[in-house]
């Protein structure tokens, strides 16, 4: 059983920056690859950037290159989405979760049927 809690969302003007963290329990953290995916108002959830289990590998979607920065402390059980140069179109719930599935952790899962467990989500508001 893994949790995961979300917090740093908030209201931000375009070109600003936030840093969202998601900070997970259960000894097992460490071993997982992670993502993060955000949902707008009627639209499907969908992936924004991955980090492998060790941190050493990341995947972000083409809008979010560049702007965004994927990172993880083990230590910590925490792994963060730092988002800069926000615009408005980044605006959703973004949502964390956790691809338990440690047999394949040399690929990324983009979809959200490849994570076992998720957040309840942060909001992030980019105003124009």
């Amino acid at each position: 059983q893994v949790q995961l809690v979300e917090s740093g969302g908030g209201l931000v003007q375009a070109g600003g920056s936030l840093r969202l963290s998601c900070a997970a329990s259960g000894r097992s953290f460490s071993n997982y690859n992670m993502g993060w995916f955000r949902q707008a108002p009627g639209k499907e959830r969908s992936f924004v950037a991955a980090i492998s289990w060790s941190g050493g590998s990341t995947y972000y979607i083409d809008s979010a290159k560049g702007r965004f920065t994927i990172s993880r402390d083990n230590a910590k059980n925490t792994v963060y989405l730092q988002m800069n140069s926000l615009k408005p179109e980044d605006t959703a719930v973004y949502y964390c979760a956790a691809d338990t599935d440690v047999l394949s952790r040399s690929q990324f899962e983009i979809g959200p049927s490849g994570y076992s467990y998720w957040g309840q989500g942060t909001q992030v508001t980019v105003s124009s």
